[in-house]
């Protein structure tokens, strides 16, 4: 792209971050150094409107810390695996080539999959990038081939996932722009304004024009603080109130018929479950620690206003219960018939709407042409802990990480510290920084940020494809996923010919698909363009049958194929065993929230001093409410201990009224920005949700004394 300043060019890139905005990003390039020198939104995206977030507005200090990763190491000997000091990481590892890195990985994987079994060998990738080829292209040819386990990738999303499709049948939401239309808003566990910015504008234009905007958040959000009503819901009962909700609206004939009659299936079960007593409002407020009067208002102003958006959130299915709870909240819009104007609905995730053929990108018939001769077996993500020290038949030998730091972000960190820190394990590491997980590493291979790699993706909150292409050549040796899984490939002898596929050939293979979301969207357009929104339906989402895919072609509030696994048919509100409500608050009786920072993205920028900064000291804090404070003769500025069976930490105190009585929080980092080297997941479990096999950050029960130390 051509720019009026001289020795300057502007590159289209795609922000491939954990985020639903997917942001379309302006690169100016110093073409003399093949130097990034600014970067911007997109003006021209109908979504990022020309402004980036706070985190990757500051980018190019990622892109260019003198922290980088840039070369292939390797652990010297006699050093043990562990946490290593912050800036002094390098110390305990050596440079070696490229060469010399493929080799020893080639060499050590094959060693181990002849003593051991290939499945004794690892993948762990999430997130790290959304772009559709360095999320799960390349890797997955190579592990599958491999005979390697393959990974269950839960530890985000799955539960709401499961939920989604359950009740709809595709991943498919209230995009961005329609929120200006609505007439009254909830935003639903959702943080939109830490971590979905980019919808902001929309929702204060709908409120400009006198929408409400409604926050259901057991933590007072930067968006609680800035909306209409916060309710502090207590962690893990927004199944109750979705439900409670239902049995107003139920009850006092708010629901629309003729929608319901035409587009759901399921009503009359339905309505049958939730009119029973356990959901009246009164009941649920003892659940949920709402008000009675507050769940009736907001059952009665939610089915009344016409339209009305629901900004679902993820967090919600991050507890026992949470697929229930999603499911149940996805409904709600069934229930009024809010799908028929423009502006209502719900939004949890677009991801499914974008028929990328991942088929071809990753080759699962591969698998069959491995040692195994067979699908390997699958190893659940959120139970790393787990993997890493009680499972056999093979145990784990070789764990290979990416896109991914899950010393940090997988629960039961205690477990899995110490499964990484076995010097029977071989670990590789990918990565641009010495994040928690390269401590442990035997070797490091340097990887590429966004601004280097060409890539493609869709989003989950919006309904643009993109392209993205690099702005500038690799720092220093990084490498994309691709490059990395395709070398490796053929240093183990795998001949295929797909291990050779470049990153325009994958491209290409993702966009070849005959699915009329995709029609007319090519990889040449997408060049010259940038952004192509989605070939969509005409009409309304979920308007009609026509946009269902479940198995009885409409929205499902009962599901039999739920029910065919075990689950309930219907969404039903069952006690976390880690809540007040459980067995172990006797023991334990205040709530955990293990939050996201604000300026973080999990944590990824947690180890950048300007986006520190953003946090304002909040990393290393357990925020109490004054009366759980007070009991415990507790103050802000003290430092504590929070505790459970699965480990202990010191945290500073801070009684700032964020939290409801009952609920402490503090925020993901990485464990070696912690002043005392330790991270929040020490306290959480590897117990897995009600449905899609998820992490359940947010059922923890802890209890919490002032420090002796």
């Amino acid at each position: 792209m051509a720019n009026a300043q001289a020795n300057t060019k502007v590159v289209h890139a795609v922000c491939s971050h954990d985020c639903p905005d997917s942001c379309g990003v302006l690169v100016t390039v110093d073409t003399l150094t093949d130097r990034a020198i600014k970067i911007q939104g997109d003006p021209a995206h109908p979504v990022t409107r020309g402004f980036l977030c706070g985190k990757v507005a500051k980018y190019l200090d990622r892109v260019y810390s003198p922290d980088r990763m840039l070369y292939p190491m390797r652990r010297r000997a006699g050093v043990r695996k562990g946490p290593l000091p912050q800036g002094k990481e390098v110390d305990a590892f050596e440079r070696i080539s490229w060469d010399e890195a493929l080799d020893t990985i080639a060499q050590r994987l094959q060693s181990i999959a002849d003593a051991h079994g290939p499945e004794s060998i690892l993948p762990y990738s999430y997130a790290g990038t959304i772009g559709q080829l360095g999320y799960g292209s390349m890797d997955r040819r190579f592990f599958h081939r491999l005979g390697a386990s393959q990974l269950d990738r839960t530890i985000c999303a799955s539960a709401g996932g499961a939920a989604l499709t359950s009740v709809y049948g595709v991943k498919l939401g209230v995009e961005p722009q329609s929120y200006a239309h609505a007439r009254y808003i909830i935003a639903w566990g959702a943080n939109i304004h830490g971590n979905n910015i980019h919808l902001w504008p929309f929702i204060e234009q709908a409120r400009r024009n006198g929408a409400k905007l409604v926050v259901i958040d057991p933590y007072k959000t930067r968006t609680a603080a800035l909306a209409d009503w916060h309710i502090a819901i207590r962690p893990g009962t927004d199944t109750a109130l979705a439900l409670g909700m239902m049995h107003v609206i139920l009850r006092d004939g708010l629901q629309n018929d003729d929608y319901i009659a035409r587009c759901t299936h399921g009503f009359d079960d339905l309505k049958q479950h939730v009119l029973q007593a356990e959901y009246a409002p009164e009941n649920v407020s003892q659940i949920t620690g709402i008000p009675a009067q507050d769940i009736e208002r907001l059952a009665r102003e939610y089915a009344h206003a016409i339209p009305s958006a629901i900004r679902l959130n993820y967090g919600i299915q991050r507890s026992e219960n949470g697929g229930a709870a999603a499911r149940a909240v996805l409904m709600l819009p069934l229930l009024t018939g809010a799908w028929m104007h423009q502006g209502g609905g719900v939004t949890l995730s677009t991801s499914g709407s974008f028929p990328f053929n991942s088929a071809k990108l990753q080759m699962p018939e591969l698998m069959k042409s491995s040692p195994l001769g067979r699908d390997a077996r699958i190893v659940n993500m959120s139970q790393l802990g787990q993997a890493l020290t009680a499972l056999n038949d093979p145990p784990v030998k070789a764990l290979f990480v990416y896109n991914s730091n899950p010393a940090a972000v997988a629960p039961n960190q205690n477990a899995v510290l110490e499964g990484m820190a076995r010097e029977d394990l071989f670990t590789v590491v990918h990565e641009q920084f010495f994040t928690d997980t390269a401590d442990y590493a035997d070797i490091l291979l340097p990887a590429g940020t966004f601004l280097e790699v060409k890539d493609t993706q869709g989003a989950y909150g919006h309904l643009y494809a993109q392209l993205n292409t690099p702005a500038i050549a690799p720092l220093g040796e990084a490498k994309s996923n691709v490059w990395l899984f395709g070398q490796l490939a053929q240093r183990m002898g795998f001949s295929e010919d797909c291990f050779h596929d470049t990153e325009d050939d994958l491209i290409a293979q993702a966009y070849d698909t005959r699915h009329p979301f995709f029609q007319g969207i090519t990889p040449e357009r997408l060049a010259l363009e940038g952004h192509i929104r989605l070939n969509l339906p005409e009409g309304l989402p979920f308007s009609s049958p026509d946009w269902f895919r479940t198995p009885s072609g409409k929205g499902e509030f009962s599901s039999i194929a739920l029910e065919a696994e075990g689950s309930d048919a219907l969404p039903t509100f069952h006690p976390a065993q880690e809540s007040r409500l459980g067995p172990q608050a006797a023991v334990y009786p205040l709530e955990f929230l293990p939050r996201k920072a604000d300026n973080y993205m999990n944590s990824t920028f947690a180890n950048l001093a300007g986006h520190q900064k953003l946090e304002c000291g909040r990393i290393g804090i357990l925020e109490l409410h004054r009366t759980d404070a007070d009991l415990r003769g507790i103050a802000s500025g003290d430092d504590v201990e929070i505790f459970n069976d699965r480990g202990s930490m010191t945290l500073t105190a801070q009684v700032d009224g964020t939290v409801p009585q009952g609920v402490v929080a503090a925020r993901l980092s990485w464990n070696k920005t912690h002043s005392r080297g330790q991270g929040i997941n020490l306290l959480t479990s590897e117990r897995l949700t009600d449905i899609g096999g998820g992490a359940t950050f947010y059922s923890t029960l802890v209890e919490v004394r002032k420090s002796c130390v």
